[in-house]
């Protein structure tokens, strides 16, 4: 397959290296520094106390590259409508979109079904642009159990964490999702293949939507978070107002907030993507983490005093840093 990583940070560096180390053609579309690197040095990947360097041809102009069978898109939310922009010379009638992306996905109710199928996110896609650029019918969702960070431009960080759920927007087990499935596990990841993938981007942002805007507006890494009465406190909350719209959409959680809590514990001192992006003075994904919940709470009806409280915070302490569009 010819492959394309649309965005080589963390993720999007972490899945492409593997991916070119079984031999799979591997591009990237890249910019500045990272772009340099990549085609002096190549994608790197440090991971279990060994260094993964390989070649990968980058670029900078999605039309050098060429139609693709399959673009993994792991950019950060504040880029998607950018990439609308520019991605359509990457795509043919057949190229699959494989979004390994944190938060609300644009394409959340896209085969979902149910009252709310087919509804748009003005938090995640406001003028339709994103949808427009990326047919929802050449999509596959991902959901990425893993910790990676960025040691300097085009080399990847591997913590810990080894799984990238996939599944169709619209549910089911296609033929071409089982195919991508065995790819991904050929290059070493855990893929198993969800029936409902919009469940498992709920159930993993039922815990991130918390601790990384608390994480961005402190600096404090989840420990503290979890270890301050008060600020877990406030966090559960926000996460029952969540539950409480997940249930109404269709997606109940069946765990308290304290059975979250008691996974995030495990991960120690440790820093949430959002942090990473405030302490490199990157825009912050509140739009996917929190706005879009907040819209999915006034579509369904449900209050959320304590998540309005979060968002607003977590929105003023980034436009003050300049992360986060002016009002």
């Amino acid at each position: 397959m010819k492959i394309c990583i649309y965005g080589a940070g963390a993720i999007g560096g972490w899945i492409g290296a593997r991916l070119a180390a079984i031999g799979e053609p591997v591009s990237v579309v890249a910019r500045g520094a990272t772009l340099a690197a990549l085609q002096s040095q190549g994608l790197q990947l440090q991971q279990e106390g060994q260094l993964l360097r390989v070649p990968v041809q980058a670029s900078d102009n999605p039309a050098a590259l060429g139609v693709q069978d399959l673009v993994v898109l792991a950019v950060k939310a504040p880029a998607l409508a950018e990439v609308a922009r520019s991605i359509a010379p990457l795509l043919g009638p057949q190229t699959l979109v494989l979004t390994a992306m944190n938060g609300v996905p644009w394409w959340f109710f896209q085969g979902f079904g149910g009252a709310y199928q087919g509804t748009p996110l003005r938090a995640v896609d406001p003028t339709g642009a994103i949808a427009a650029a990326l047919p929802a019918a050449q999509l596959i969702g991902c959901v990425v159990h893993a910790g990676t960070s960025v040691s300097a431009p085009g080399l990847v960080q591997h913590h810990f964490g080894n799984k990238l759920i996939l599944g169709e927007p619209a549910g089911g087990r296609s033929a071409r999702l089982q195919q991508l499935a065995e790819l991904l596990a050929r290059a070493g990841f855990d893929a198993p293949v969800s029936e409902c993938i919009q469940k498992d981007v709920w159930f993993k942002l039922w815990g991130n939507m918390t601790v990384n805007p608390v994480s961005a507006i402190t600096g404090a890494t989840t420990d503290l978070i979890m270890a301050d009465p008060l600020v877990c406190g406030f966090t559960s909350r926000v996460m029952l107002e969540a539950k409480e719209i997940g249930l109404r959409i269709g997606i109940p959680i069946d765990q308290q907030p304290e059975d979250r809590h008691a996974i995030t514990r495990k991960l120690g001192a440790f820093k949430t993507s959002m942090l990473q992006d405030v302490e490199a003075g990157k825009s912050v994904e509140l739009d996917a983490l929190v706005s879009a919940v907040q819209e999915l709470g006034r579509l369904t009806g449900v209050d959320t005093p304590f998540l309005d409280a979060l968002l607003g915070l977590a929105r003023l302490h980034a436009r003050v840093q300049g992360l986060y569009p002016a009002a």
